[in-house]
């Protein structure tokens, strides 16, 4: 569980600060975006929404944490720390984008309303929770979006990952942003996700021989007869796919330790026999000798699952594999070994895929590990949490970079879609204007660009910033949904975006926009704000 010391410093600092000006209890706005889409892309994925609510639900500081704030903070009075031990955020509202929506620069992904110094508390603990989690989540949506829907996409980051609860996070996000499984335990069993996994190198050359496997029985799968020597049948197998028409001098003498590995592990896991093929030789070796467990298994009356390939040229060994699998299957009669799964692993990202995908390759699923849960092409999205209003006062942070300025005043955001369906622009108007209408002629205009106008005429309108936080009001509070419904919500918006915005290469950007009401008054406060020169 986050703890609220889990922040920075200065948070604390200032919180002591407005308490000691009499300001702590002021009503304060806050909205938490980002300013550029991640990895040369032009859409992000909203992650980390429950763990910013289930922050909120459970915040207290303990008298432990007090203490060891009064260690870190001496000079400050003893009432400020009464003060940190009585907060909660009782009084706290939080209105968000959907969890594992598609989202845009500039537009609030959350909305926070509340005292400004319990406010202010949980500025750094919401970035960390949103930042990862949402690029992790668009990086595995961009994955997922190369490979097409057909392929499996397997998370394998875990050893790979920034620690321990980095690893869990990954395979929680990769998950939300449509990977199919994982290979995380823990996250397995903490969120339900589905597991996979079959085994290492090390376990193919642990084995010196056959000799080595001493319970050699394989009970068939309807239990009706038992095969005492399961070894035999996969040598006799062997022969015969070396005598096969079609391969018979392909492959000479394979590795006897990789059939022992091989064999063993079948005995172990027969309805689920995957094998790893690379740690000698995959078409020489490792195929055949799977080929061989494989049809041994098939007189059994199991169907083994495939192989995996982690190393060497993917596109040339999948259709090679391939190939030497529709073979066997045509020379044996056996229905549905061309079919067998072909999955693909070793330093997989983006790129490679779509490599491969020019190429042309035969491989059912990719395992994709270290690109993809240190989001090495990016290294952070860049949230921010930034104050647009105190008191009923809109606020506005300026800077000469202008995509730094602020959007000031509480806001609402609104989706405006067009005739196709598709998503056209979303707008921001202050709180108290009225909302867009179907189709009612609207104005959009970019936020700081005066010539960056359009004309919108709505066929649907999706009002996106949603109550998840009511605290002391009255408003109707949003249900948390399960992970699995946040995945199915993530995919269904990807297919409803328009497939230029959604490209690898030269993506069309997505317009964000205010109206003409609020552009106007962003400019009044700019103007006003800013301190004006005078020349000597």
């Amino acid at each position: 569980m986050v703890t609220p010391l889990l922040t920075d410093l200065y948070q604390f600092t200032m919180a002591y600060a407005y308490w000691k000006a009499g300001k702590h209890l002021d009503r304060a706005v806050f909205d938490l975006y980002f300013r550029k889409n991640p990895f040369g892309g032009e859409f992000t994925i909203f992650g980390g929404l429950e763990e910013c609510i289930r922050f909120i639900a459970n915040f207290k500081i303990t008298e432990e944490e007090i203490k060891f704030l009064r260690s870190v903070m001496p000079t400050c009075e003893d009432g400020f720390f009464e003060y940190l031990s009585s907060i909660d955020c009782s009084d706290v509202e939080v209105y968000a984008i959907h969890e594992g929506y598609v989202v845009f620069p500039k537009v609030p992904l959350m909305r926070i309303e509340g005292p400004v110094a319990v406010v202010q508390l949980l500025e750094t603990p919401f970035l960390s929770l949103v930042n990862y989690a949402s690029l992790v989540t668009t990086n595995a949506a961009r994955h997922r979006l190369v490979a097409g829907k057909s392929k499996n996409l397997l998370e394998f980051g875990l050893r790979r990952a920034q620690g321990p609860d980095g690893g869990i996070s990954a395979s929680r996000y990769s998950y939300m942003g449509g990977f199919d499984a994982t290979s995380n335990v823990a996250a397995g069993r903490l969120f339900g996700i589905p597991i996979r996994g079959t085994h290492s190198h090390a376990f193919v050359s642990s084995f010196m021989g056959l000799d080595e496997i001493t319970d050699k029985a394989l009970i068939s799968s309807d239990g009706s007869s038992k095969c005492e020597d399961f070894v035999s049948l996969v040598q006799n197998w062997l022969i015969k796919i070396k005598d096969s028409s079609s391969l018979g001098g392909t492959f000479g003498e394979t590795n006897q330790s990789e059939l022992a590995a091989f064999t063993s592990y079948a005995l172990a896991f027969p309805n689920s026999f995957l094998a790893l093929v690379d740690t000698y030789d995959v078409m020489r070796s490792g195929v055949p000798n799977f080929c061989a467990v494989a049809l041994a298994l098939n007189d059994m009356g199991y169907k083994a699952v495939g192989i995996r390939l982690d190393s060497g040229d993917l596109a040339y060994q999948s259709a090679e594999t391939r190939k030497f699998f529709h073979a066997i299957g045509k020379d044996f009669g056996i229905v549905g070994f061309g079919q067998m799964n072909i999955t693909a692993s070793n330093d997989l990202n983006e790129e490679t895929i779509d490599a491969l995908n020019k190429q042309g390759h035969e491989v059912d699923a990719f395992g994709i590990g270290t690109y993809l849960v240190t989001c090495y092409a990016q290294a952070a999205l860049g949230c921010v949490f930034k104050l647009v209003e105190i008191n009923k006062q809109p606020r506005i942070k300026l800077s000469e970079d202008v995509t730094k300025v602020s959007i000031p005043c509480k806001k609402k955001c609104y989706r405006l879609y067009g005739k196709e369906g598709y998503p056209l622009v979303d707008i921001m108007t202050g709180e108290d204007e009225p909302g867009p209408k179907i189709g009612e002629r609207l104005l959009c205009r970019h936020p700081f660009i005066e010539s960056k106008r359009a004309y919108v005429v709505p066929q649907h309108v999706e009002e996106l910033l949603k109550c998840y936080w009511p605290g002391n009001s009255s408003n109707s509070r949003e249900e948390l949904p399960s992970l699995h419904e946040i995945r199915s919500r993530c995919i269904q918006h990807l297919d409803r975006m328009r497939p230029d915005h959604m490209r690898r290469l030269n993506p069309t950007p997505y317009k964000v926009s205010v109206t003409a009401k609020l552009y106007d008054f962003i400019h009044f406060l700019w103007l006003n704000e800013a301190p004006v020169g005078e020349l000597q």
